[in-house]
């Protein structure tokens, strides 16, 4: 009989499943990594040995490594064959059980992903280098194991310019300095998933803090950021010490440092022990109140507990690391801003997740291709549900002997579940299938806990209750009065403005004024409602309140109601520069050229310095504010059109996504069409691809 020979890519997937069920048979146990970026090539230099303990006979190994080149790979300080598709480095070989072996690899690549390149053209603000390997996504720069289960302790050495530092995961045992270059030693003392394995380079300084258990803290900013410090670290001992005696379980790692970086894909990353977050977090003390870190630094912390520690099988058993991270994130806001800060948080993701489920989208805490949302602010209240459920105490129990039993492994969400029914002897089968099972997010069993924990909540919802009835418009407005002198909560009164701007009294309005809350303050401007004459000096001290958005939102509804006082609003704003995303100063420019009588001899110094913000040498927050002031009003230059197809190809997928919409548009009009088509000639690269392949659509 012939022999039948099946299809290639039944083949391609047999020979893959078996790689995969082979490396159950084998323990990676650590790995001794040197890594030199070259930056000026965006390219790894590296080599890297493991040691390997074979559990029962194979007859291959492989590791995952995505377009890699191999120089030299030795397998006991022997020269031995391998095998590289692209993906993966595999050596066939006879692999004994209960023998060791080390692997040694010398490579090198340009990743197209994990590891970013920021900066190092003439132009350049800021250097930097900085990892993300999100789930899988290491092997771009590291010939290593995408799998999640797979452990290894890695340890880090990565050598660089010397004018730079260096941040890693675990101790920095080392540094060995020569004329140009530093080698940084970099020691990790338990193993971890290759995903949370990162580095950071950048010109930084550094505080240190102990926390209360005696962990170093190293909080990592810019050298001319000394200002930003405070505010942006501010409570993070505090969140730290909070987070150790909540959780019950000491902190796992040797240390903790968190590093900025520009133009970060994410909020944060908690890679082991190495927090990476993206830098327009890095705020002064006005901005505090207008958008602070302290979720963020909650969040990625907790997360070394809950997907460091105890990391998931599979994506399935995702509630464990962002439901867990979330919530714990809520908790310590609770603890530093107080119960009804927390309380609110949850009412605002409930009304989300309800709005969400209303567009037929609601879906399963075991899904795993759920949504951020689902996973984050739905696994968030799973919890305090069940929290509410069984007690503080069996719940803190249970957290603490799931951690201790799993830790340094892989769970799946009924690991969890075990030990809080048995911490707390409740069956939880009904609850599983309720808020873990369900695609329908509960609305109506948390809106009732939330009335039961919060008489402001509670207060707030019989107000919506009443303004959704039929009153005429003079009876809401009484009502609304009604509430106003009723409640002391600044939420309240800000909520209340927001929901019903168009039928707020002057009463009320004098009242937002004069408050010296700049929650209800802020409220009023976003309100974008026009003041009225007899309140416009009041509405003007807007301008100089400890709020970034309340400027912006004040100096725009001022110059657009009062065109006699825009010389006046210009100048008490003309030094504000605003949140890291510049945005007092974009809108101020943008103001003060379309004001004639507003300094006619700077207005071309100020147009040059709003176009020059869509320069890649900026923050993408930078530019995209940049590119939508221009494209609103003024049009763009050449080099910002240059500027536009740089942006279409960056690494954050969502400055990426609204730039190439913008020049999706652009390319419907025949002149900018044509415009297009001339700087077509100075691009290169994926520049140059890019906007070719658009212009011939």
């Amino acid at each position: 009989m012939a022999k039948k020979v099946l299809p290639l890519f039944i083949l391609l997937y047999i020979t893959a499943c078996a790689y995969a069920q082979q490396q159950i048979d084998i323990d990676f146990k650590d790995a001794k990594i040197i890594v030199e970026p070259i930056p000026l090539k965006k390219e790894i230099k590296g080599s890297v040995s493991y040691n390997i303990e074979i559990i029962n006979n194979v007859d291959s190994i492989f590791l995952d490594a995505v377009k890699t080149n191999f120089h030299e790979v030795l397998l006991d300080k022997k020269k031995v064959k391998f095998t590289n598709d692209g993906k993966r480095i595999i050596i066939k070989r006879k692999f004994k059980k209960g023998k060791a072996y080390n692997l040694s690899i010398k490579y090198s690549n340009t990743p197209a992903q994990a590891v970013y390149f920021i900066g190092w053209h003439p132009s350049s603000q800021i250097n930097q280098i900085w990892t993300q390997g999100q789930g899988k996504y290491t092997s771009n720069w590291l010939p290593s194991l995408d799998d999640m289960n797979d452990k290894i302790e890695f340890d880090l050495s990565i050598i660089f310019n010397n004018k730079y530092k260096v941040v890693a995961n675990g101790k920095l045992i080392s540094k060995k300095e020569n004329n140009t270059s530093t080698v940084w030693n970099y020691d990790m003392k338990k193993p971890m998933s290759s995903y949370l394995l990162a580095f950071a380079i950048g010109d930084y300084d550094k505080k240190d803090v102990i926390s209360a258990s005696g962990i170093p803290m190293e909080l990592y900013y810019y050298k001319n950021d000394s200002n930003r410090v405070e505010p942006t670290y501010r409570y993070s001992r505090e969140i730290f010490d909070f987070l150790e005696n909540e959780i019950q379980v000491p902190y796992p790692w040797q240390n903790y440092k968190q590093i900025p970086v520009r133009d970060f894909l994410y909020a944060g990353m908690e890679n082991t022990g190495t927090t990476i977050f993206s830098d327009a977090y890095m705020i002064d003390s006005v901005a505090f109140d207008d958008k602070n870190y302290v979720n963020v630094n909650a969040h990625e912390l907790a997360h070394q507990w809950f997907g460091d520690l105890v990391t998931e099988k599979n994506a399935k058993h995702h509630w464990l690391h962002e439901g867990f991270a979330t919530y714990y994130a809520l908790l310590t806001e609770r603890e530093i801003f107080g119960k009804d800060y927390f309380f609110w948080k949850l009412y605002d993701t409930a009304i989300q997740l309800n709005d969400y489920q209303g567009q037929n989208k609601g879906e399963a805490l075991n899904n795993p291709k759920a949504s951020s949302l689902t996973f984050y602010e739905k696994g968030a209240w799973a919890l305090q549900m069940l929290r509410d459920k069984v007690g503080d105490k069996a719940f803190k129990i249970g957290v603490k002997n799931y951690l201790d039993k799993h830790q340094l492994g892989n769970v799946v969400i009924s690991d969890f579940f075990k030990e809080v029914e048995k911490a707390s002897g409740t069956n939880l089968s009904y609850f599983k299938t309720a808020w873990i099972e369900e695609k329908l997010f509960p609305t109506q069993s948390a809106i009732e806990q939330l009335k039961n924990s919060n008489a402001d909540i509670k207060l707030f919802l019989e107000l919506k209750e009443e303004m959704s009835s039929s009153y005429t418009f003079l009876q809401k407005e009484k009502r609304l009065k009604y509430y106003w002198n009723k409640t002391k909560s600044e939420e309240v009164k800000a909520r209340l403005i927001l929901g019903y701007p168009n039928i707020l009294s002057f009463d009320i309005l004098k009242k937002a004024l004069n408050s010296k809350s700049k929650k209800i303050r802020r409220a009023l401007v976003n309100t974008g409602l026009a003041p009225p004459t007899e309140l416009k000096d009041a509405y003007k001290s807007l301008l100089e309140d400890e709020s970034y958005y309340t400027i912006e939102s004040a100096l725009y509804i001022l110059w657009q109601a009062f065109p006699k006082e825009r010389n006046k609003y210009l100048e008490i704003t003309k030094n504000h520069i605003g949140m890291p995303n510049k945005n007092v100063r974009l809108l101020w420019l943008t103001l003060a050229l379309l004001t004639s009588e507003y300094q006619p001899q700077l207005k071309e110094t100020f147009h040059n310095e709003l176009i020059g913000y869509t320069d890649k040498k900026y923050s993408f927050e930078v530019r995209q504010g940049a590119f939508q002031f221009l494209n609103q009003v003024f049009g763009f230059t050449e080099q910002n059109l240059k500027d536009l197809v740089n942006a279409s190809v960056h690494h954050s997928w969502q400055f990426k996504k609204s730039s190439r919409n913008l020049l999706e548009a652009l390319l419907k009009d025949e002149e900018q069409k044509k415009r297009l088509k001339e700087i077509l000639k100075d691009l290169n690269g994926k520049e140059f691809q890019f906007l070719n392949s658009k212009l011939n659509n």
